[in-house]
């Protein structure tokens, strides 16, 4: 797929970073917080395809290896994982989707209505 033409859309991926740092422990259920997890590591991917700068910048290299890091299989909460490792395992990942985000945007001067990395 060319990306020039089909450019990742920041606000949809932003807007699923803000849901999923949103969400509460306390207040969501496993399978919420699972469903969620599917939507950011797909973001994550897309991301993670892209030209964001690694070859030149130390930093994006370093977000690169995490980024491969979470999306290693061995890594996702299993289904008989508590509530707790998944929650914590999906704001890990929703934070690195966003700040992948940020360099993606940056790099193609696209303005983003979210907050910064957290």
């Amino acid at each position: 797929m060319n990306r020039d033409l089909d450019p990742l859309d920041v606000e949809i991926i932003g807007d699923s970073t803000d849901s999923a740092l949103g969400m509460r422990l306390g207040t969501s259920t496993r399978a919420a917080i699972d469903t969620k997890i599917v939507t950011i590591v797909g973001h994550l991917q897309l991301l993670v395809s892209e030209e964001l700068g690694a070859d030149q910048d130390q930093a994006v290299r370093d977000l690169y290896r995490d980024a491969y890091g979470l999306l290693d299989l061995q890594r996702r909460p299993r289904p008989d994982a508590s509530a707790f490792k998944a929650f914590f395992y999906l704001r890990e990942v929703a934070t690195l989707t966003r700040r992948l985000l940020w360099i993606y945007a940056g790099a193609r001067g696209v303005a983003m209505n979210v907050d910064a990395p957290r």
